[in-house]
């Protein structure tokens, strides 16, 4: 199965962090799933770096590096198509980067693994 985390899960798995559900943590666990990162949230995690609204304990570049390669993580760039799918969205969540995220969901027939529920009024399977 192929799986899209959401950026707060992405940390919380990276960071072993209790708020992540036993659910998401053995999916993201399971060698048979294909797991993604979006482009999106690479952009958001940079962002609240710049911000100084996020500390990963370490520079940002060698973090993303050695959490996307130790965990197999494979980044999700964006395409014409899922910004075309942003287009068709209706605005149940209006955050730029999850609506992304949405539409990548879309777009690639892939579950999102997020704890945000507003995830759900769209047509996407979210694991929790």
């Amino acid at each position: 199965m192929n799986i899209l985390l959401d950026t707060h899960t992405f940390l919380w798995f990276v960071w072993d962090d209790a708020q992540l559900s036993q659910i998401a943590k053995d999916t993201i666990s399971d060698p048979n799933n294909r797991k993604l990162v979006s482009v999106a949230s690479i952009w958001e995690i940079a962002i609240k770096v710049s911000l100084q609204k996020l500390n990963l304990g370490m520079p940002y570049l060698p973090f993303m590096q050695s959490q996307l390669a130790i965990n197999l993580f494979e980044i999700l760039p964006m395409k014409l198509e899922h910004g075309d799918e942003v287009t068709r969205l209706p605005f149940h969540h209006r955050d730029p980067f999850d609506r992304l995220m949405i539409a990548q969901a879309i777009c690639e027939q892939t579950s999102i693994v997020s704890a945000d529920s507003a995830f759900d009024a769209y047509s996407i399977n979210r694991i929790w």
